[in-house]
Formats: structure tokens, sequence, C-alpha cells
């Protein structure tokens, strides 16, 4: 049995009866290992990729091992960590937490990667305890003397530098994260990111609890660029045609996006606050859409006190806005634009009431439902 993942003995007495190839769709898949369990302890599971593909997740290099081997939430939020820094050619940082983002940062300027990390981090300080972090670009020995400050539970990037690593195994220093994952991924770029691009062995797969399944596309989005967020537009029997009024800095414009990027790895209903390339707060799973905000909005004012405020922020919605009190609830907190898809009967209403109260808008293409 491979060691390669550093597998303790727990797995001696936890492996489930998985072969050693499957077939899904004519495609055969082999597996990469048992995994030290699967979404709890008491769960097995085993890691598959597809049979002689080079995958940037499937061919994770451990660099450094913790106590015991992966888990299937340990891959789970390396995927959504890494499916978040897919989108950026500056460098970023995704702290993922029960596969949802905690906190996420995008360089300003020529900002070094240990201030982007820090502040991904200090995003939602208390969720990224024992946290993923995962990057775009080689992580270098300041940022990992930085990651080892505080608890986490695994880091993945496509390159390490030797101090980096150095400073990941200096246990006598850090011996609270001794048993941190060190994992070196493949090529970002190769992961879809746009709808159109090949999918067909990204596809996602989920099994009902009588073993039937759905498989469907993986979710991508049409925005790839600033020029690619119109303002908000719709029409009503009451209004008229109405398009939005209120003016976005460039700045603003720009978060719309990454707030759109983190959006995508989201639980709906979800929405995701920004302010100068950072997320400010994120609500997540919410059944309601005003509830998200009111969420997002509440976990800000109860976590991140002494923290840049709200104002002037962007928030991306993963939904419609049926009704304008999410804009309202959104705007009396500080925020002064949003992206959203366009759906609902109210459209036309909600960007009034949205120019009314100074808020720009602005429609995607697309809704971005993530039900995982």
């Amino acid at each position: 049995m491979s060691d390669k993942l550093g597998r303790s003995s727990y797995l001696s007495k936890n492996v489930g009866n998985y072969p050693d190839s499957i077939d899904l769709l004519g495609v055969p898949f082999t597996k990469i290992d048992d995994l030290r369990y699967g979404t709890n302890p008491h769960q097995t599971a085993a890691w598959f990729k597809p049979a002689g593909a080079v995958s940037a997740i499937g061919d994770l290099e451990v660099l450094k091992d913790g106590k015991s081997g992966l888990s299937q939430t340990n891959l789970e939020d390396i995927s959504y960590a890494l499916n978040i820094c897919k989108f950026f050619d500056q460098p970023v940082c995704a702290c993922m937490k029960h596969v949802n983002p905690c906190g996420v940062a995008v360089a300003v300027d020529d900002e070094a990667l240990r201030s982007v990390y820090a502040r991904a981090r200090d995003c939602d300080p208390r969720a990224a305890f024992g946290s993923v972090m995962g990057f775009n670009v080689e992580v270098d020995a300041d940022t990992a003397d930085e990651i080892m400050s505080t608890f986490a539970e695994c880091v993945v990037a496509p390159s390490f530098t030797d101090d980096a690593v150095a400073v990941f195994n200096d246990h006598e220093k850090y011996k609270r994260n001794k048993h941190l994952r060190v994992l070196k991924c493949g090529d970002l770029a190769s992961l879809p990111r746009y709808v159109g691009d090949d999918c067909a062995q990204a596809r996602t797969i989920k099994v009902f609890a009588d073993g039937s399944l759905v498989i469907a596309d993986p979710l991508l989005t049409n925005l790839r660029c600033v020029e690619d967020v119109p303002r908000a537009s719709a029409s009503s029997k009451a209004t008229g045609d109405v398009t939005s009024q209120t003016a976005a800095s460039p700045q603003q414009l720009i978060d719309l996006l990454t707030a759109w990027y983190v959006n995508l790895s989201v639980r709906s209903n979800g929405v995701v606050i920004v302010k100068n390339g950072e997320t400010i707060a994120v609500g997540t799973g919410e059944q309601d859409r005003v509830g998200a905000v009111e969420q997002a909005i509440a976990k800000f004012k109860e976590k991140y006190e002494g923290k840049e405020t709200i104002d002037g922020a962007v928030m991306a919605s993963d939904g419609f806005f049926p009704f304008p009190d999410a804009v309202e609830v959104a705007a009396a907190a500080g925020v002064t634009a949003t992206i959203s898809p366009a759906g609902s009967m109210k459209d036309a209403a909600v960007i009034l009431r949205a120019d009314e109260l100074g808020v720009a808008m602005f429609h995607a293409p697309e809704r971005i439902f993530s039900h995982h």
C-alpha cells in the first residue's frame, strides 16, 4: 500500500474496499491513494484521477506531511481554494474552511506575499484558525514564517522556495504547526475558468442517498474582465426601461470582479463583500437572499472590529435580488456597488431603489449557485 500521502496507522483500521481503477462515462480513473478518512473520521474514502492525465490537484506533491495523511475534507478545501486562486494573474491567497472561503486577498501593486497572506487570514482570523491556505504563486520564506505564526491545516501552492520548506520543517521554532501539510499543486492555468473552456475532465458528480447521481458541467463564468461587467438594466410596465445611473470607481469595478470570482466558491445563498482587493465579509448557506447579506454584515460587526469599514465596499450576490430589501441592508452598512444576475420580476424596481441609495448596480450574465 502506497504511503505517498503520509498515512498513519489509522488507515490500517479504516481503509474501505475501493478498487484500484474505476470507469465513469467511459473514462478510466486510477486510484491515487486511500485517504485518512472521508468527511468524518468514521467514513472511509479513496482518491482517484483520470488515468494518464496530468492533474493540477490529482498530482499534488507532498513536500511536508503532518501526523497523518490527507482527508477528503482537506482535498475539498484545497480544491476550492485553488478554484478561487485560478482566476487571478496577480498574487492571491485564499483561506478555506469547511468548503467556504473565510478570507481572500489579492496583491495591491508590488505588495509582498507575506502581506497578502496576512490580509487574507485576518479577514476572519477566528475562522482561519486551522484552515487551508491556497496561493497562485511561489511561497517564499517570509510568507512561510507568517503562516507558521498561527495554526494551519494545509498550505498549497504551485511552488515553494527551499528556504520556505526549511521554515515549514523547523519544528523547534514552530511547535504549534509541526503537523502542517505542505503541498505543491500543478499548473492552475490548466483548470477551466470561463464558459467555453474545456471542462470534460472537471465535471461534477453528486450522489444521492439512494446511490443515484447527477453528473454536471462545473460552475464556470462568462466574466473574464471588468469590461464584461455591464450596468444593470431592466424593464417593467410600471417603470419602463431602467438602467443603473450610479457610477462605480475603477477600483470598485476590480473589486466587483474579485467578489464574483470568490462567490463562485461560496455555498449558496451566498454574498461576498470586498474592499480594496480583500474580502470584508462572506455570507454563506442562507436560505434567503437578505439573510445572506445580514449574516455577512453581522460577521463584520462581531469579528472585524478595528478593521477597515464597509463604507465604499462592493458586494456580489450569487442570485438575483427578488426585492430591494437586500440592497437596502447592504447600503445601510456602507456598500456602494453590487453585482448580481438579473432575473427578478422586480429588477427595475431594485435598480431604481439602488440609485436612490447611491448604490451602483451591475448585472452578471449568469447565476452562480453552488450547492456543495
